[in-house]
């Protein structure tokens, strides 16, 4: 049954309703206790500034947190002063967050803030290299990457917390979940390893449709799988690499340029 409507797609038209189901729902936060491997025996504590009206929060802040039994620490906005008293007084396990709170964090002074968090996950947007090295050099705190879409509840890859973390992947599938790299100009083409395409997902989470939008649906599937308008390839390890999104590209002198490719040189500059 029909649980929440998810509105997303505004920045590329007229937004859409992603209509995420109770099981959805329940799938993606099961999924991320398979992935986090949650210790019973441990009371986690959730620390929480991403609102939970976005897709991400709402899985990881809220359903994951209720199905762990973890305390919730909510905070009405990220508003660093209270953030960093919060983090002090409160002792956090685990916190998560999008790329702008984690270069915010490098930028101010830390006194042992992040010294009982276990588990530190990126997401909604893409984690430059230089922001996830300098965090965890300051706190000693792994960030880990992952990578969905509201359409899918929304996350569909994570890197591992113990293990393996690939430079600029967003990791491995999900629990349950299968990706398939397809080629963008014949969506029902899967690619061979390595190759790049579309990024598009299969598993318990993704969304039944868009809300009275079947015309939008029907562009949204291929054979059955969940388009995400992302291009990326996955290595010979199953990690996801994602280069960009396919309306961004920018033709420049016969290449194919990835706002993606300027972003990381630019991070690359000492300023």
């Amino acid at each position: 049954d029909l649980a929440v409507l998810q509105y997303t797609g505004g920045t590329t038209g007229v937004p859409k309703g992603a209509m995420l189901t109770h099981a959805s729902l329940t799938a993606n936060s099961s999924q991320m206790t398979i992935h986090v491997g949650h210790i019973p025996q441990e009371q986690e504590r959730t620390l929480g500034v991403l609102p939970m009206f976005h897709v991400f929060a709402l899985t990881t802040v809220l359903n994951y947190s209720i199905e762990t039994a973890a305390e919730m620490i909510l905070l009405p906005r990220f508003e660093m002063k209270s953030f960093l008293e919060t983090a002090r007084r409160v002792k956090p396990t685990q916190f998560f967050g999008v790329p702008t709170l984690y270069i915010a964090l490098n930028g101010v002074e830390l006194n042992g803030e992040f010294d009982s968090v276990r588990v530190c996950i990126s997401g909604g947007a893409p984690l430059p290299l230089d922001v996830r090295q300098t965090f965890e050099a300051r706190t000693g705190v792994r960030v880990v990457e992952g990578y969905g879409l509201s359409e899918a509840s929304p996350i569909i890859a994570c890197n591992p917390l113990t293990g393996i973390v690939k430079d600029n992947s967003c990791g491995p599938a999900f629990p349950g979940t299968i990706l398939e790299i397809r080629d963008p100009s014949n969506p029902h083409t899967i690619m061979a390893q390595g190759e790049r395409g579309e990024v598009c997902v299969r598993g318990p989470q993704v969304m039944k449709g868009y809300w009275k939008r079947p015309d939008a649906t029907e562009e949204t599937f291929i054979d059955g799988a969940l388009r995400t308008g992302d291009i990326g390839y996955v290595d010979e390890d199953g990690y996801l690499y994602l280069v960009d999104r396919i309306k961004d590209l920018i033709i420049c002198g016969g290449y194919n340029v990835y706002p993606r490719m300027i972003e990381d040189a630019l991070y690359e500059h000492p300023a």
